[in-house]
């Protein structure tokens, strides 16, 4: 068995990568690991996927193995279990979710008692019982107890957030048929919003099915026919937030970002200057950030390694193209819903269409091509001389134009082959290109 942990925590087909006994397993480790040897309280939340049940009994059953409380707290958003860790005091916490994936995956993330996703050094240790290492037993058995106010505990939260917001917007909500389905509605009515919900009645099948923030077509037409100001769309877990402005074009992770970094600017709260984003940021953020004189930060893909380098540097927006979005006065991780709010008060602050506060960053064309490999050769691309020559020829005929990212996905057996340029017709055959040569030595 390969390594476990991807760039956000465990994640497989449930009953082949992802199965009872390995979450039983990485409940018992996370116990040990994080939680010392008494007075242990953990929070598990789950998306809507039929496993999740399952799942959460399995990781359950190896947390109170250790003597750990178990506090369930039902079908909620993974921002909401790092937010309730805090808040009900507890030692950690552990979301159920495959995010944007089918609903035959699932996953297991996991949070510190800050309410933190894992760094790579404890994941790792983990990653050792796992592995084979064995977990000392212990005599001690916890409990287990169900969570009934996790979800308006978590929505007051968000509303307590927001500013002023314009009851007049017309709005379009794509809960993904996932967690926000249990959240979105209520947090909506709270503060009087206009809007209509799609894609929010689930049965445990349907999650990210042509929806949500992966999905994008359905939300569109209803923008359209609606004729609606905005349109919102999360993702299965709702740490993710994609925007549709009042003509029907997508508002991606890097200009929400684009948006809020200088609204934080404008009103003097963009501490050290700072907007930090990730290697796969469209270089128009970077351009409006040279424009806007504002920082920008690159890390590695991934909301941790974005909130890692905030921590660090005293930053406080960050996130990335796919819609994590990181409001650190507000949340330890990205948030969809925290980021729709916010951006509701931004545009209700200008007083102008979405579009036109979408337009404070120009898009460069990019094309992202994801390569199905071996497993094994995530390991192995970058030293590969055919595909090392054809990254080289594609980035001469660029000849600075432009740029070339070619990464391993952190969660699926995937090469993913990235690239921007001024013509998208042209970086499609580059891209293709590249894909292909990799395809040829690696594909399955």
């Amino acid at each position: 068995m390969g390594k476990l942990f991807g760039t956000d925590g465990i994640r497989g087909i449930v009953g082949e990568d992802l199965t009872h006994d390995l979450a039983m397993k990485i409940g018992e480790a996370a116990a040990y690991v994080l939680g010392g040897k008494k007075d242990l309280v953990v929070l598990i939340g789950r998306d809507t996927r039929i496993s999740g049940q399952m799942l959460s009994s399995a990781l359950s059953a190896g947390f109170m193995s250790q003597g750990a409380k178990v506090i369930d707290l039902g079908v909620v958003p993974t921002p909401a279990v790092s937010y309730l860790v805090k808040k009900y005091n507890a030692s950690m916490g552990a979301m159920i979710s495959a995010s944007h994936n089918p609903s035959e995956y699932n996953g297991i993330k996991l949070f510190d008692g800050e309410g933190f996703k894992l760094p790579d050094a404890v994941e790792n240790e983990i990653e050792k019982y796992l592995l084979g290492k064995a977990v000392p037993t212990t005599n001690v058995v916890g409990t287990y107890e169900v969570c009934d106010t996790a979800v308006e505990d978590y929505v007051n939260h968000i509303v307590d957030t927001a500013g002023k917001i314009n009851k007049d917007l017309k709005i379009v909500v794509d809960c993904a048929y996932g967690s926000a389905s249990a959240t979105a509605p209520l947090l909506f009515n709270q503060l009087g919003l206009d809007a209509t919900f799609m894609n929010f009645e689930y049965d445990g099948f349907n999650i990210n099915d042509n929806a949500g923030s992966t999905h994008l077509e359905g939300l569109i037409k209803m923008v359209k026919k609606e004729k609606a100001d905005v349109g919102i769309a999360y993702d299965g877990d709702a740490d993710r937030c994609l925007m549709i402005d009042e003509d029907g074009c997508e508002v991606d992770g890097d200009q929400i970002m684009a948006i809020s970094a200088l609204s934080l600017k404008k009103k003097k709260k963009l501490t050290n200057n700072t907007l930090v984003g990730t290697v796969m940021s469209n270089l128009g953020l970077v351009k409006f950030c040279e424009a806007n004189d504002i920082d920008f930060v690159a890390t590695k893909v991934g909301d941790r390694y974005v909130l890692e380098k905030m921590l660090e540097c005293n930053y406080i927006i960050g996130g990335e193209q796919s819609g994590h979005v990181i409001f650190k006065n507000f949340a330890n991780t990205g948030d969809g819903e925290l980021t729709s709010i916010q951006v509701l008060g931004m545009l209700s602050d200008s007083k102008g269409s979405m579009s036109s506060l979408a337009s404070v960053m120009k898009k460069y064309p990019q094309i992202l091509i994801n390569v199905k490999v071996r497993e094994e050769a995530k390991g192995q691309y970058e030293n590969d001389q055919q595909v090392t020559d054809a990254i080289n020829e594609v980035e001469k005929e660029l000849a600075g134009e432009g740029r070339v990212l070619i990464r391993a996905s952190g969660t699926e057996a995937l090469i993913r082959v990235m690239i921007e340029g001024l013509d998208q017709d042209d970086i499609n055959k580059k891209a293709k290109k590249i894909a292909d040569v990799i395809k040829k030595r690696f594909g399955v």
